[in-house]
């Protein structure tokens, strides 16, 4: 492994523990990780494979976080996560064969319909009705599951806050959906990431003092959002899902 040099170690740590206290809650923490990963000077496909490997430590804890704070439901998670697994690995090898580039603009889309969604429904995700499942709206669940699976490992910017649309479309309120859109995006970054490895495109020396960085960062993230409650999570998701669209205008202009 190499040997980092102080700065860019502070450099990471810093960054990865930024990125994972916004990521715990709703997702985007991908936005200030992939450019420091760039900014330190690794090649596009490496930053994205050591993303992956450091985010999975920062998605395990804040899973974790929310699974002891009974805010992730257990028994829909235990079905749809599998395929949130599946649906990543087929989106990592597709992605060799064909170009990220024609989802960006259908991103861009459907990341405006969310947000404005979420801004004009005030009183949406205050409360938790989640009242069970109907076995169409668990078949529907789980092709969403495999879908943003897939789009995860396929492409990524803005799954987190997909995910977390779609718990709040059953009835959770902002802090189960931002409980239970973790457990999926943990099952999608594993996948991700052992056929990132497999592929040899991690490097472990920039990816292990992130991802230590990102535990911590993700535990932060966590406890905040429990301890602040919905009125924290519905803000930051607005201005995460924002942020997020500047970006993809950014890259589309480009």
């Amino acid at each position: 492994m190499e040997l980092l040099s102080p700065d860019i170690l502070a450099f990471l740590v810093f960054f990865g523990f930024c990125a994972a206290f916004i990521d715990a809650v709703v997702g985007g923490g991908g936005l200030i990780s992939i450019p420091a990963l760039f900014w330190v000077g690794l090649p596009p496909h490496f930053a994205l494979g050591t993303n992956k490997a450091a985010s999975t430590m920062g998605a395990i804890t804040s899973f974790v976080t929310f699974v002891r704070s009974g805010r992730v439901n257990g028994w829909l998670i235990r079905r749809l996560f599998p395929l949130s697994l599946i649906g990543s690995a087929v989106g990592v090898f597709t992605v060799r064969q064909v170009s990220p580039e024609i989802l960006r603009p259908l991103v861009l889309a459907m990341l405006v319909l969310v947000l404005i969604y979420s801004i004009l429904k005030k009183d949406w995700g205050r409360e938790n009705h989640f009242t069970g499942m109907t076995t169409r709206m668990l078949v529907l669940s789980g092709v969403v599951a495999f879908g943003f699976g897939f789009y995860d490992g396929f492409f990524g910017p803005g799954t987190g806050s997909f995910l977390l649309f779609a718990f709040l479309l059953l009835g959770f309120d902002f802090l189960g959906a931002a409980g239970n859109a973790r457990a999926l995006n943990f099952a999608s970054n594993i996948a991700a990431l052992i056929f990132f490895s497999w592929f040899g495109l991690v490097n472990w020396s920039y990816a292990i003092p992130m991802g230590l960085s990102m535990i911590v960062g993700a535990w932060c993230g966590a406890r905040m959002a429990l301890r602040k409650g919905t009125g924290y999570v519905r803000p930051l998701f607005i201005i995460m899902t924002t942020v997020l669209i500047g970006k993809q205008i950014v890259d589309l202009l480009k």
